[in-house]
């Protein structure tokens, strides 16, 4: 049987080479990627079951327990979504990954459901990476109040998203494929003053 997977097409296939040429280096830099095709698996499950202790002996970290908290370990990144719902990211096969999962759930309430075509994934890095988001995001993304590790639902640009933090100058946002090419030029647009030099 064919790959089917060769066919897929990134919703910002067609922004790849832009993103390329608006890449903006020195001091001031900042560049905005596609990161397409990650494994996304929403998680529902009440946080007090047996479920929940075995899930995460079955992804090999804690499930994060409060708003903005990530967790990470063996390839698997672990978003909280709400008081009963996580995201889970990762590069492993989409259908193993819920067969492995549901499997833990056993004979308690919850779901684990594929939902990787629902949303893509921008990387926007360098050093004015957060100014960018500044223009368009409501939350406080000073380091006092939003660091590495932390992610939320937020907008962007009016735009829903989740907003993560995977490095010091490194954010990836995940908006809705129906709404990635619009995210995806208002980023690129927030960023072009910083290919000019600064005013005194």
């Amino acid at each position: 049987m064919a790959d089917l997977t060769t066919l897929r097409r990134s919703p910002l296939e067609n922004l790849h080479d832009r993103f390329r040429t608006a890449r903006v280096p020195g001091e001031r830099g900042v560049t905005l990627t596609e990161v397409p095709f990650l494994t996304m698996v929403s998680v529902r499950v009440d946080p007090g079951s047996a479920a929940f202790g075995r899930l995460g002996r079955q992804l090999r970290v804690e499930l994060p327990s409060a708003c903005g908290q990530v967790a990470s370990a063996g390839g698997h990144s672990v978003l909280w979504l709400g008081p009963d719902e996580w995201l889970v990211i990762s590069q492993a096969d989409p259908d193993a990954l819920v067969a492995e999962l549901r499997s833990s759930l056993a004979e308690d309430h919850g779901s684990v459901v594929d939902v990787s075509a629902n949303r893509t994934t921008l990387e926007l890095n360098g050093p004015a990476a957060r100014h960018t988001l500044e223009k368009g995001c409501p939350v406080d993304l000073h380091p006092r109040s939003f660091s590495p590790g932390t992610a939320v639902a937020t907008t962007v640009g009016r735009i829903p998203v989740l907003l993560w933090q995977t490095g010091a100058t490194t954010y990836r946002v995940l908006p809705r494929a129906s709404f990635a090419n619009y995210v995806a030029r208002w980023l690129l647009d927030a960023t072009t003053e910083f290919a000019s030099a600064q005013v005194p």
